[in-house]
């Protein structure tokens, strides 16, 4: 997990939703929009849709957190994750697992590098 001052908050969720520069990817469409602190926030929206337990949620959430922590101090974005509508996650199932993080990598990797 990264610190709380690393994740975004409700309120600045709903402004990068608003004010957003998309990058799409094979499962996720990554919002991204400008912020003016040193470091970078990161948010994933997990709705029962795409998880269907809590325990998947988290799970996946707590994944999505670890796989950010390198990307903090790089530049200054606010970026969320939205997984597109048709896309299930299981963490029984280790080929979601496995694809989920070679696709936040991966979307991570476009960001970073425009």
């Amino acid at each position: 997990m990264i610190k709380k001052i690393y994740r975004l908050n409700e309120s600045s969720l709903k402004k990068v939703l608003k004010y957003k520069k998309p990058f799409f990817s094979y499962w996720f469409i990554a919002n991204v929009a400008q912020n003016r602190l040193p470091h970078s926030r990161f948010a994933i929206l997990l709705s029962t849709k795409n998880t269907k337990t809590s325990v998947n949620r988290n799970f996946f959430r707590r994944k999505f957190y670890n796989l950010v922590a390198d990307y903090i101090e790089k530049w200054s974005f606010d970026i969320v994750f939205v997984p597109k509508k048709w896309k299930t996650f299981d963490k029984k199932n280790e080929v979601s697992i496995v694809e989920f993080e070679k696709d936040i990598l991966f979307s991570l990797k476009k960001i970073f590098n425009s």
